[in-house]
């Protein structure tokens, strides 16, 4: 295997989030043991060996696709936001997208197209770095990855759920997975650095009428329009 890393090197990616309280409060909580779900920006596969049989992940790395080969892991090449393109002709029970918002060219584009692989049950775990509410922690470390510089799209929790909800998906809780108890995790959720949104696509969405006669004529937004086009 031509790579910058050694299987041996990559190895070492798996026991930290095996070790992680949070990653495995959230395989707990929503049963992603048990569930087949879809990891986008999956890596080498640290998250997707814990999800349950026969789970997806999808990289656009070569030697990732390759490691996932030696540890029998379904890891196919590709782009997320491409994800409509990428003959993926199944459903998932979930789909598991850590880390990989912030990055995105079109978010919103990418929510829309993501529902062509969920059924109405289908439950959407997006994990995105957000900046606090109280903007002075941004001086703390902890904080700094909200504005990494590779990143393009940046948000704050409320900002985060709008996106979400307006790309037709019916937000359930917004939480950074730091408690156990889900009401006091909700409150930590105002002043943590991850947070984690809990949705399931909406069957009932639509563009509202005005931007659907907006777009109407412009082939740029055809496929938006495809995958939401009953005006409310």
């Amino acid at each position: 295997m031509n790579t910058s890393y050694s299987p041996e090197e990559a190895d070492k990616r798996f026991e930290p989030v095996s070790r992680s309280k949070t990653f495995n409060r959230i395989l707990d909580t929503l049963k992603l043991r048990d569930k087949k779900v879809l990891d986008l920006g999956c890596s080498f596969g640290e998250f997707l060996v814990k999800f349950g049989p026969n789970s997806c992940g999808i990289t656009t790395t070569t030697e990732e696709v390759e490691y996932g080969k030696l540890r029998n892991l379904r890891i196919l090449q590709g782009n997320a936001e491409l994800i409509d393109q990428l003959g993926l002709n199944e459903q998932f029970d979930a789909v598991w997208a850590n880390n990989i918002f912030e990055h995105l060219l079109a978010p919103h584009a990418f929510l829309m197209k993501l529902k062509t692989l969920a059924k109405d049950n289908t439950l959407l775990v997006l994990g995105v770095p957000v900046i606090p509410r109280i903007v002075c922690l941004m001086k703390l470390r902890k904080f700094n990855g909200a504005l990494a510089s590779p990143h393009t799209n940046f948000f704050t929790r409320e900002t985060l759920k709008l996106t979400v909800e307006r790309a037709g998906w019916k937000v359930k809780s917004v939480r950074p997975y730091v408690f156990s108890v889900a009401w006091l995790d909700t409150l930590a959720g105002f002043f943590t650095p991850h947070l984690y949104i809990e949705a399931y696509a909406d069957s009932k969405f639509a563009y509202p009428e005005k931007k659907v006669h907006e777009w109407k004529d412009d082939p740029m937004y055809k496929d938006l329009l495809r995958l939401g086009n009953r005006p409310q």
